[in-house]
């Protein structure tokens, strides 16, 4: 079946990516198996729909090396951590970086299934997440360089005064742009400026400090 949904299974043993192989495909899923998480980096293809079941403790990269590096190249497929009974710890810091689920071996078939579908259903919600933030991104470029730093300052949770300070430009100025932006983005309340922000990756508070900190220090009376 072309049209069935794909799972790697990524795991060092041989009898693990068979006795997975099998479940999947008997529950109408396309397989690929991957004896090592080089391999799979290797092969995948990043731009097609899936998930990933993936040994935790494999030799050479393991489990979480590989979700950092899938992070990096920007393979954003959702991931199912498969560990033995002492690697709870390991799976929830995996869980906390982005991994769906952890199950532990041996595994339960239903559970496994259960797991797969959750997996394509968040895989689901990230393309349509994908096509809301090229949306926003969009509606972003019809802004100013100064509007969009302004709708970032504010996506911060930074006050006017805030934004005035760190742009070298007064409040009310920063309240003109404020209400320009909210023209051209087409929106009538500032919640709905913040989700536009929020869609197109902007309100960091590390990238705003970052940006503006030599203008922070070239004031008078900033003690940087």
């Amino acid at each position: 079946m072309t049209d069935a949904r794909l799972v790697h299974v990524v795991d060092d043993e041989e009898a693990i990516r068979r006795s997975l192989d099998f479940l999947l495909r008997t529950a109408g899923y396309r397989v690929e198996r991957w004896a090592c998480g080089n391999d799979f980096l290797k092969g995948v293809d990043p731009e097609q729909p899936a998930c990933v079941l993936m040994d935790l403790r494999m030799p050479g990269m393991e489990g979480m090396d590989i979700q950092e590096e899938m992070a990096r190249r920007g393979i954003n497929l959702p991931l199912i951590m498969l560990t033995g009974h002492g690697d709870v710890a390991m799976a929830v810091r995996a869980m906390r970086a982005g991994a769906v689920d952890f199950l532990q071996k041996p595994f339960d078939r239903k559970v496994i299934l259960e797991a797969v579908e959750e997996a394509f259903g968040l895989l689901a919600d990230k393309e349509a997440q994908r096509s809301r933030e090229e949306w926003a991104r969009t509606q972003i470029h019809a802004l100013t360089d100064r509007e969009r730093e302004v709708l970032d300052g504010l996506a911060c949770g930074y006050p006017n005064k805030t934004i005035a300070y760190d742009l070298g430009i007064s409040s009310r100025t920063v309240e003109v742009y404020r209400a320009n932006l909210m023209a051209k983005l087409g929106v009538s309340n500032f919640a709905d400026a913040l989700r536009i922000a929020f869609a197109a990756g902007l309100g960091s508070e590390s990238e705003w400090r970052d940006a503006h900190a030599d203008s922070r220090a070239e004031r008078p009376g900033s003690s940087g």
